[in-house]
């Protein structure tokens, strides 16, 4: 199951990559691009080339030569093909191609008339191909084109190109005017490719072929891949919205219906949540988190329902006593004698005491259930037990203990812990038994202390009820049924608890606490 911050991470960093994504896709397209028309320049220039030199005058049929190249390509097609060397990324784009200058010779008859020769096919490819062609003489002076007499001697391919080779060179074309807007999505449609080669006669250099090519290519290439192109957005927009729907799934839905779960809480009435399809392990915690708070919310709603109900019944009994004799008095006081005054004033004073030890009894039980034990607490057993076996011990009443060796300090106060085990011990003592045997137990963590009393035990149908406020059997002597509550709020307080066990005939209660750091 992903983590929230991973799953936010993944699609922040996919967010933030699918431009350079696109550029580099772009990029590499338009180098392609690039490159192909550089082929495509090349593959003319030379075929140009051959047929130039096959019309000019003088001109001798050259020896067919099987050479290593053409042998190879027998097997690989693909090895004596033109290479391409243009590169957007290093290749360096020089400025525009200046004008023509005038030559400082006429230009060579033999190259006129090769010129004149080749003219119909050189238009033929023009038309064909949207590219520049001109012939040059062996000085570099054009016989071709609307400018025959100018020369372009001084460009760097013409010289490469007279000197017996052949090159390619990028060159800014600031001349062409934008008409799309396509046109700006590529820095390739602002150069033009000039690509020289020389024209080889009898084994010498005796012209150039000069093509240059507009960037009408690039764009006639995306056009001619606009499907591809259309489907490289619907893949991203598909994606984008494959993502939308995980992280909607994922966490826009729990959280909607968190909220509303919320406010169903809020409004008293029952909430449910229905586990997502699609689950990080953050709104999973959430969840259950959510689920474990509304858990304890109903608890204690039931709890305080509970709590009032009892409290209203435990304080109506005496303070229907004290208000009956207030009624009595005030109608039948001159009439009284003066026992029946004090037997009745006696009535509400056992009222009103009963009524004080219960508001002090809430008060203890109040401050138990919102006490919190310091991080740092710690309590010894052995002087708590050794103080309440002899506080607690009467012919009538013994209480005994003993104390497993190395038993560890526990996360309590001393006076909490007494006050817990004072309350137990007092029950044993009220509920008629004789004696009480407190054991010590370790775990792991959390330590226990077990008192078993020879008692009558807590009947089965008041083992549920024992632990609730306001239960006692001893009501008639006093009791409140506050000491186990106010004992077991205290425990649980401390990140323990106190269960009532199996004691055999007696009672048995267990106290589990966690072990001091």
């Amino acid at each position: 199951m992903p983590r929230l911050r991973w799953l936010l991470l993944s699609v922040l960093l996919f967010a933030a990559a699918l431009p350079g994504i696109a550029a580099l896709g772009l990029r590499v397209y338009e180098n392609a691009l690039v490159r192909r028309t550089e082929a495509e320049v090349s593959a003319q220039a030379a075929a140009l080339a051959a047929a130039t030199a096959l019309l000019w005058p003088g001109a001798q049929p050259a020896p067919v030569v099987e050479s290593p190249a053409k042998e190879m390509s027998r097997l690989d097609p693909y090895a004596a093909a033109i290479t391409t060397g243009i590169d957007l990324r290093s290749t360096p784009i020089l400025p525009e191609r200046p004008p023509a200058q005038p030559a400082n010779a006429p230009p060579d008859p033999a190259a006129l008339e090769a010129a004149r020769r080749i003219a119909p096919a050189l238009a033929e490819t023009k038309a064909a191909t949207l590219a520049s062609i001109v012939l040059l003489d062996r000085e570099g002076t054009m016989v071709s084109g609307r400018q025959i007499g100018m020369s372009l001697g001084r460009l760097t391919e013409v010289q490469t190109a007279l000197a017996g080779g052949s090159l390619t060179v990028m060159r800014y074309n600031t001349s062409y005017r934008r008409g799309w807007l396509l046109h700006w999505l590529s820095p390739a449609t602002d150069i033009r490719l000039h690509h020289a080669r020389s024209i080889v006669v009898n084994g010498q250099v005796v012209g150039v072929v000069l093509v240059s090519r507009s960037p009408s290519a690039l764009f006639r290439g995306m056009w001619e891949d606009w499907g591809k192109i259309m489907l490289g957005v619907v893949v991203i927009l598909g994606l984008l919205v494959v993502v939308a729907a995980v992280l909607a799934r994922a966490i826009v839905v729990p959280v909607e219906r968190l909220s509303a779960a919320t406010r169903a809480l809020a409004q008293g009435r029952s909430a449910s949540l229905r586990a997502p399809t699609l689950e990080v392990r953050e709104i999973r915690s959430l969840n259950a988190d959510f689920a474990a708070m509304a858990e304890a919310i109903e608890r204690r709603s039931r709890y305080l329902r509970d709590f009032a109900a009892s409290l209203s019944h435990e304080f109506k009994t005496p303070l229907a006593g004290i208000r009956g004799g207030i009624e009595l008095l005030q109608d039948h006081g001159e009439t009284m004698n003066k026992a029946e005054r004090a037997r009745f004033l006696s009535n509400m004073e056992g009222d009103a005491t009963r009524l004080a030890r219960l508001v002090s009894r809430l008060m203890e039980l109040a401050q138990a259930d919102m006490a919190r034990s310091p991080g740092d607490a710690s309590g010894a057993v052995a002087p708590v037990l050794a103080r309440l076996a002899d506080a607690h011990s009467a012919p009538a009443f013994a209480v005994t203990y003993t104390i497993e060796p190395d038993y560890p300090l526990l996360a309590i106060e001393e006076e909490a812990l007494e006050t817990v085990l004072a309350t137990l011990i007092e029950n044993a003592r009220q509920a008629g038994a004789s004696a009480l045997a407190i054991t010590t137990g370790h775990r792991g963590k959390f330590a226990s202390i077990a008192l078993t009393d020879n008692g009558p035990g807590v009947p089965e149908a008041d083992r549920v009820r024992v632990f609730d406020p306001f239960f006692t059997s001893k009501r008639d002597t006093g009791g409140t049924g506050l000491g186990l509550p106010i004992a077991r709020a205290l425990a649980e307080s401390r990140g323990g608890s106190l269960e009532l066990g199996e004691g055999g005939t007696g009672a048995c209660f267990v106290l589990t606490l966690p072990v001091a750091d």
